[in-house]
């Protein structure tokens, strides 16, 4: 049972609370939307319950970009993936937005008063220090961490193979990739060597393993009623009561944050103490560090803020780029036209690069693989890593809508104004589907829209070629050149090597929506993240 249900007084006070605020909120009610669920759950059970995105490609399927759905208590919200309206949240009017409360308290139970957190001038000072250590340059001077462990992978699944009958395995790749991702993110940002996949029992490694699946995935309505009714509690009494209340998901939390800030410690004493010796690297932190040293005290980031600015970057850095980059395998065991396709331009880039008497890729190289850029930016907009954004209303404010709708009471609009206060659920799934965007075949998992692409479409939104994946604007993800070259240099090497098959376990597979998306099987929960593959040896061209 939730252990929130089991505190009676703490819920009578919720309620009262709830409800008077509730009554005193301007409603949507012209515009079209689903019918809740009921009164107390509204439409969260469906956008939360289900895979990641289904929901969202019912409500764009009879609403179009814009949509009323109710949050308990039948407050209405609106649900959105209209370019126009997303382009004018996200770019235009970016501070005017900020997260949920309750949804920056999430944040903040993952990362801490991160760079995630923050919001107004906490984010605007926190995110100009960070900056500097994110640019083109930084990133790719990264690469070759990033081609080492997607070597050490392949020498590991190498070993397993070799051993197997048949010399053909079934891995769960997940599994076998989080420590790999894990370990970059560690050297790459802080350089520093984790050892993850050398110690099955790291502390690390162990509080990082299936962290998002094992606190978010499979909310129950109880969960998901709670976490909508915190938006009416302060901040600081959620947060109180995430680091006192018990709950396996909450304690596995409080797991991390102490194996965390064991590590960001001594990584952030190490760093300021190499700087004072002018003895920087350059990585990710050692850069932040720098940089931090010439701002002025009001402006510069004080120690609790540097640890949870690590703790933000291990968690971001490792937990979407394992799950994108199994989706990215799975789609070539559906795909293998895709994949042969794939491996031989990759196996040619290999020819080239030996001729010129080099031993790995380079920018430059990856940049000329076409295929490789489609089919990248193919998986990050089908499988998005985080399906939703949260955001609400500074002010009363009016949204612009690429295409007009129909309200209620039979008007056609081009606009909504939206009272104070009111809260959003930005679909980046919807809108990664959005065919005025791309084109009538974007439900299908197709590269070659991206070869074939002949101009925009649409107003720009998101960050990485328009894709929302990474966000967009002022929140837009800072480390995503990085999460781009990561899963270049890992896709480069396994797929060169490797040729993936796709198993009967996977007719059980699901999109699993737990803040960010990851794979499960079916009626297997209790397993964490799965996602097997048949693994064999590629041929070589």
């Amino acid at each position: 049972m939730d252990p929130l249900i089991s505190v009676p007084a703490f819920t009578l006070l919720c309620l009262l609370y709830v409800v008077l605020r509730a009554r005193k909120r301007t409603s949507l009610t012209d515009i079209p939307g689903p019918q809740p669920e009921s009164f107390l759950i509204g439409n969260l059970a469906e956008l939360h319950q289900e895979q990641a995105g289904e929901a969202d490609f019912r409500y764009q399927a009879e609403y179009g970009g814009i949509a009323r759905i109710k949050a308990p208590f039948g407050v209405d919200m609106l649900w959105l993936c209209d370019p126009k309206a997303l382009q004018y949240i996200y770019q235009t009017s970016g501070y005017s937005f900020p997260k949920q409360p309750e949804r920056r308290v999430l944040s903040g139970l993952m990362g801490d008063h991160g760079l995630t957190w923050a919001d107004g001038e906490t984010h605007r000072r926190q995110r100009k220090v960070m900056l500097p250590a994110f640019g083109s340059p930084e990133a790719k001077a990264l690469l070759p961490v990033f081609e080492h462990y997607a070597e050490q992978v392949t020498l590991r699944w190498r070993e397993i193979i070799e051993g197997s009958p048949d010399r053909m395995a079934v891995l769960n790749v997940i599994k076998l990739i989080a420590p790999a991702t894990l370990d970059a993110i560690g050297e790459a940002a802080f350089d520093y060597k984790l050892g993850c996949m050398d110690d099955s029992d790291n502390e690390l490694a162990q509080a990082y393993n299936s962290l998002v699946a094992g606190i978010f995935a499979s909310p129950s309505k109880s969960r998901l009623f709670w976490t909508s009714v915190a938006h009416y509690l302060p901040m600081h009494v959620t947060e109180w009561l995430y680091a006192h209340l018990p709950g396996r998901g909450l304690d596995k939390a409080r797991q991390n944050r102490r194996a965390a800030h064991k590590i960001a410690r001594q990584l952030l004493d190490l760093k300021s103490e190499a700087l004072l010796h002018s003895k920087g690297s350059r990585d990710v932190m050692s850069i932040i560090v720098k940089a931090n040293t010439s701002e002025d005290a009001k402006t510069k980031l004080a120690d609790d803020e540097m640890i949870a600015q690590m703790r933000t970057i291990m968690l971001a850095g490792q937990e979407t780029s394992s799950n994108t980059l199994s989706f990215a395998l799975y789609e070539l065991a559906k795909n293998p036209r895709y994949q042969d396709r794939l491996r031989a331009e990759i196996q040619s880039m290999e020819h080239s690069v030996h001729e010129r008497g080099g031993t790995t890729f380079t920018t430059s190289d990856f940049d000329s693989m076409p295929f490789l850029q489609a089919f990248v930016r193919e998986v990050l907009r089908y499988h998005p890593a985080v399906p939703h954004n949260y955001r609400q209303a500074m002010k009363d404010d009016v949204l612009p809508l690429s295409k007009p709708i129909r309200t209620l009471s039979g008007k056609i609009v081009n606009e909504i104004p939206i009272p104070k206060g009111t809260r959003l659920t930005l679909s980046v799934a919807a809108y990664n589907r959005e065919k005025d965007v791309w084109g009538e075949d974007a439900h299908l998992f197709n590269p070659e829209r991206f070869l074939d692409f002949s101009g925009k479409r649409g107003p720009t939104v998101g960050v990485f070629a328009n894709i929302l994946t990474f966000s967009g604007g002022i929140r837009a993800c800072i480390g995503w050149r990085l999460a781009v070259l990561e899963l270049q240099a890992f896709l480069c090497q396994l797929v060169s090597n490797f040729e993936f098959g796709l198993t009967e376990e996977l007719k059980r597979l699901r999109r699993e929506n737990a803040l960010v998306m990851v794979p499960t099987l079916e009626g297997e929960p209790e397993k964490g993240v799965q996602l097997p593959l048949r693994v064999s040896f590629a041929a070589r061209c």
